[in-house]
């Protein structure tokens, strides 16, 4: 894949993705633009599947949507309130704690620079980048596995890591593209391009794809 070719592989993944149902740390960002429940809601999708983080998203946020109220929950209430999301009793501590240090070290509220968000316990670069595109409107990509290994699939970047993938796309991709990125691949990797036997002959981006990697396609 040339590198000219991302603006016309972004236009037909927009489109394609159209008929499928929008993620659900979409659909938080666009309802709350809440950068705490951002935050919240990337934490417990990470290994669980979308409708499992929705609804344990929304019992949650009944019961507590600031670090405030939120701490005030035993880990117990949390736990009960997020299962059965992957981890959910390791993520119920997680929450709990990082609530603690949003009191304690930045007044309450969730900060708006990478560096600072990673210092919270149990927040990565895939996270932190959300919150600060998502939540904040500021530039960053975020790079979950589906960005990862379509970018390497399509042959666009040629990285092992995640952050190697973060790092790679900061020197390629337009600027334009970096906030909705993972919003449009993350459809894209879940329905068509999948991680085993991919969806080639139904791939719009087939005549730009590498297809770096792929064994059996259907």
């Amino acid at each position: 894949m040339r590198d000219s070719d991302i603006h016309a592989v972004v236009s037909e993944v927009k489109k394609t993705i159209r008929r499928w149902k929008e993620p659900v740390l979409g659909v938080v960002a666009r309802e709350t633009r809440d950068p705490f429940r951002i935050l919240i809601a990337c934490l417990l999708s990470l290994r669980t599947k979308d409708q499992t983080t929705d609804e344990a998203s929304q019992r949650l946020f009944q019961l507590a949507n600031t670090p405030e109220s939120m701490r005030s929950l035993s880990i117990r209430a949390i736990e009960k309130a997020i299962y059965p999301v992957g981890f959910y009793k390791n993520k119920a501590k997680q929450i709990r704690g990082i609530c603690q240090s949003l009191l304690r070290d930045f007044g309450g509220r969730v900060p708006d620079t990478i560096e600072e968000l990673l210092t919270l316990k149990g927040v990565g670069r895939k996270t932190a980048n959300l919150v600060v595109t998502v939540g904040y409107r500021k530039p960053g990509i975020c790079v979950d596995i589906h960005v990862h290994r379509i970018s390497n699939r399509w042959g666009y970047v040629q990285t092992r890591t995640p952050e190697e993938t973060e790092r790679a796309l900061r020197q390629k991709l337009p600027a334009t593209y970096w906030i909705t990125f993972n919003d449009w691949l993350v459809p894209f990797g879940q329905h068509l391009c999948r991680p085993v036997s991919p969806f080639c002959s139904q791939c719009p981006v087939s005549q730009y794809c590498k297809r770096v990697g792929v064994r059996t396609c259907r």
